[in-house]
């Protein structure tokens, strides 16, 4: 059986489902021991040793990161295709991905640390979530221009671009900032909610924040360690929020990617 280790709410790996489910390919979910807390079990750590969701297991074969595991997964179940056929569709698409993964992410990355696990509060809560608001609305805009007249942004069909975007614009939904109301990419939206590999994502991904009422308190006893890297603790700096940073440093519970070894 494959098996997807992942969490929900992980972007990343809703991406990896929706593929799957469109290919009409079944797997297995699991979410680590651990996740979160910086100490996961060797089983996990030895197929990714970043020690982060998504991780693929198909039999002997192990593969982590997102964009690989989906490149996999094209690669071994070719129909029906998740990318274009023309290279310049293939190039534009995977464009897209990249920048939600690297610029969108840590967007919805940070109104997570601020709402679920209370990260700042006050002004500066107040400071940071504006200008996410702001950083959503730029990047709402660019995308309805990449979307242009298209139905998706894939082209004709749905495909790679719109499973990298959805679970994106539904994170930062979830925070109360949706895509301007009649705009095309509200539409394409509603359009790609229809799909049953996407709303069945949406829905985990909503039914997981039911059980995170006490992760603000792991965090401040430091049982609870986010992952910072890369673009999230730039986003998080740029963004105002460079005390949220060193008080996790303080208190040790932020965390890094662990050394390979």
């Amino acid at each position: 059986m494959l098996i997807v280790y992942e969490h929900p709410l992980s972007p990343y790996a809703q991406k990896v489902k929706i593929s799957l489910r469109e290919k009409g390919i079944d797997f297995e979910t699991r979410l680590p021991s651990g996740i979160g807390t910086g100490d996961t079990p060797d089983e996990f750590m030895n197929g990714n040793p970043r020690g982060e969701v998504p991780l693929l297991r198909d039999g002997d074969t192990a593969i982590f990161d997102s964009t690989v595991i989906l490149e996999y997964i094209e690669d071994k179940w070719p129909t029906p295709p998740m990318l274009p056929a023309a290279p310049a569709d293939r190039a534009r698409v995977r464009i897209i991905e990249d920048v939600m993964d690297c610029h969108y992410e840590p967007i919805n990355w940070g109104l997570g640390e601020l709402n679920h696990f209370k990260r700042a509060t006050g002004a500066l809560k107040e400071k940071i979530e504006a200008r996410a608001a702001q950083q959503v609305a730029g990047l709402h805009a660019w995308l309805e221009r990449e979307l242009g007249r298209r139905d998706w942004f894939n082209g004709e069909t749905f495909g790679w671009g719109d499973l990298s975007v959805i679970p994106y614009v539904n994170g930062s939904a979830g925070f109360g900032l949706t895509p301007p109301e009649g705009s095309a990419l509200a539409a394409w939206q509603a359009r790609a909610m229809a799909r049953p590999s996407v709303s069945t994502a949406a829905q985990e991904a909503l039914d997981s924040i039911s059980g995170m009422q006490d992760v603000s308190g792991a965090v401040e006893a430091g049982l609870f360690k986010r992952e910072y890297r890369d673009h999230r603790l730039e986003g998080m700096i740029k963004s105002g929020g460079l005390d949220v940073v060193l008080k996790g440093l303080e208190k040790d519970n932020i965390r890094f990617t662990p050394d390979f070894s």
